[in-house]
């Protein structure tokens, strides 16, 4: 089931856009003062219309109307000049803070527990990083200093009809009423309106996404009218939605017409009764009418920039969404041996295929204390155990290096993958889990490295960093060098070339058009699985945590592919404690100790030679994989 990623309060969104203005603050208040200035350059017009007027009926002279048209040339140019430099230096202003959400964001997105975003699927968390940075940052361009400007343009130019009279300003503000009740009967519907949109978008590119990744099975399995039919009813929901909000905009545009003639007719009332009292000129009343009848376009625009503010607001919210799940994600490590415990979170390490996180202790949550993850890992490839003999362990302090005690985990509250798992991994050794498909082999594994949270019991990691290699596989876009310095950014030439001659990955490399400089990943040069894996392996070298996790990597290979990268295995886990899904016999075969697991419980414990020598479920695994085995292998 699809849990999708939450979505922040407004005083919450209010407080981390304070956060993030603190330090535009002085560049804000320049682009403020530019835009007043510009406004009131612009605010000249109408008075000096005005007077035009006068000159007119009065039988003024030329060079007065000369010297007023100047004036109003004089107030156009300022008004753009001040008005451009103003709108610029918020939008910069705007941009910077946009920029460190944005990092915000990807920042916290990495630090985001793998099951939550799993859960949440791709297309939510697509859609926030392309959809909802889009619409924020339209309005950071765009909408924010046309806000600002009609904003002050609105307030000044009520305040030069006051200064005209008094009266012009009451008729004026005869539309405000109208106005007032217009904006508050959108912004009831609009805003859940367009999180309904953005949401129906997230589910529509989830399943989008889903059966683009999975074409080949569907076709192959005939099942095509039923998913285009999922993707074209998903898509209809969006479509319906946005088709909700043009008629909720057409509405609203309507009634703010309906404002706008009321006002107009007013001032224009008002100006007649007063130019036939006496009490002011026909210039003055038409200073008046021309002021007001330059309102329409900033009311306007502010009030139909509510419609982008909501959109942005409602992108902001799912941004600053996922920037809260992040830091409440990103626990410090507990103390070895100490009991789970929340605090703030420390400085996250560079982004990294080979995951690198500190010592921790990781339990089944609680009502009265959050658990800290074991790890933070972050799959980096498909790497693969060894199939020789390790080599002798490398001890460290401590007497574990892994405790599981009391460990079940479930994916749904009424079945349990695993169920009351205790284990011991010494520092230095070598451990294999087996068992048939669907035992809880990788689901053991992921909960070791902290992926998933124990629904009861404890995993600790006493011994310190844990790294998670799966058989999927990833390549960076970017200099093959770049993407090894992922795991280690400060590593010199020298180590990378090291990390890759001792996973048999240096001789492939410099036969590459430009060597380790070569652009691998996406648009670059394509590298084979294998050679994707030895990649994985070589970061993991740069990495160098004490403990490292290996889920079945050579269960894509061909026999040779994968006798290579067991021997690339052997050499990554040189001195390391290890824990390893075998997916090959031989893997378990080359462990210190084996762990048997069937139906989510351990059922054996030892080494190859007791389990072989005794009937039980390693036994029999081994005599039907042996039997099945090629000669070639």
């Amino acid at each position: 089931m699809t849990t999708l990623l939450p979505v922040a309060s407004g005083r919450r969104t209010v407080a981390e856009l304070r956060t993030l203005l603190r330090p535009q603050r002085g560049r804000m208040a320049a682009a403020l003062v530019l835009l007043v200035a510009g406004t009131v350059a612009g605010l000249v017009t109408p008075p000096l219309l005005g007077r035009i007027v006068d000159l007119a009926s009065n039988g003024g002279g030329t060079g007065e109307i000369v010297l007023t048209g100047a004036g109003l040339v004089l107030g156009a140019l300022g008004e753009a000049a001040l008005a451009a430099c103003g709108a610029a230096l918020l939008a910069q202003g705007a941009e910077s803070m946009l920029a460190a959400l944005r990092e915000r964001f990807v920042d916290s997105a990495l630090r985001l527990p793998l099951e939550q975003v799993e859960k949440a699927g791709a297309g939510d968390l697509t859609s926030r990083v392309t959809n909802d940075v889009a619409a924020i940052a339209e309005a950071a361009r765009s909408a924010l200093p046309r806000f600002s400007r009609a904003v002050l343009t609105i307030v000044l130019t009520l305040g030069g009809m006051a200064a005209l009279d008094w009266r012009f300003l009451i008729a004026a503000l005869i539309a405000v009423p109208v106005q007032v009740r217009t904006v508050r009967w959108y912004a009831r519907r609009a805003g859940p309106l367009y999180g309904s949109q953005r949401v129906a978008v997230a589910d529509q590119q989830h399943h989008l996404l889903s059966t683009i990744e999975g074409a080949s099975t569907i076709r192959a399995f005939r099942i095509a009218d039923p998913h285009a039919a999922r993707v074209g009813s998903k898509s209809q929901r969006a479509v319906d939605l946005l088709l909700a909000g043009v008629t909720l905009q057409t509405r609203f545009y309507a009634r703010l017409h309906v404002a706008e003639f009321a006002g107009l007719a007013a001032v224009l009332g008002t100006g007649f009764f007063l130019v036939r009292g006496d009490a002011v000129s026909i210039g003055t009343a038409t200073a008046a009418a021309l002021y007001f009848h330059g309102l329409f376009s900033p009311i306007n625009v502010a009030l139909a920039l509510v419609d982008d503010a909501q959109v942005a607001a409602s992108g902001l919210n799912r941004l600053v969404g996922v920037a809260e799940l992040g830091q409440d994600s990103a626990v410090s490590p507990a103390v070895p041996g100490s009991s789970p415990a929340s605090s703030s979170p420390s400085p996250a390490p560079a982004a990294t295929s080979v995951p690198v996180t500190s010592p921790v202790t990781s339990a089944a949550p609680s009502p009265s204390s959050p658990p800290a993850p074991a790890s933070q890992p972050v799959t980096s490839g498909a790497p693969s155990p060894p199939a020789e003999p390790a080599p002798p362990p490398v001890m460290v302090s401590g007497s574990h290096a892994v405790l599981v005690r009391g460990l079940s985990f479930s994916y749904r509250s009424d079945r349990k993958v695993l169920s009351d798992i205790d284990l011991t991994v010494a520092p230095g050794e070598r451990v294999a889990i087996v068992g048939s498909t669907g035992a809880g082999k990788t689901t053991l594994a992921k909960v070791i490295a902290g992926v998933h949270q124990p629904t009861t019991g404890t995993v600790s990691v006493p011994a310190g960093d844990v790294a998670l290699v799966t058989q999927e596989v990833h390549v960076f876009a970017g200099p093959l060098a770049e993407d090894l310095r992922l795991a280690r950014p400060a590593a010199t030439d020298d180590e990378v070339r090291a990390a890759l001659a001792a996973v048999e990955a240096l001789a492939w490399v410099d036969q590459l058009p430009d060597g380790s400089a070569t652009e691998v990943g996406a648009g670059g040069h394509t590298l084979t699985a294998a050679q994707a894996q030895q990649l994985a392996f070589a970061r993991l070298i740069l990495a160098d945590p004490p403990v490292a996790i290996l889920d079945e990597a050579t269960a894509e290979a061909g026999s040779a592919g994968a006798r290579l990268l067991e021997r690339a295995a052997a050499a990554a886990l040189a001195g390391r404690t290890a824990v390893i899904v075998a997916h090959r016999l031989t893997q378990a075969a080359a462990a210190d100790r084996i762990v048997v697991l069937n139906a989510g419980r351990v059922v054996e414990v030892g080494n190859h030679r007791e389990l072989t020598s005794r009937p039980g479920p390693y036994a029999t695994l081994w005599e039907a994989w042996s039997d099945q085995r090629p000669d070639r292998d």
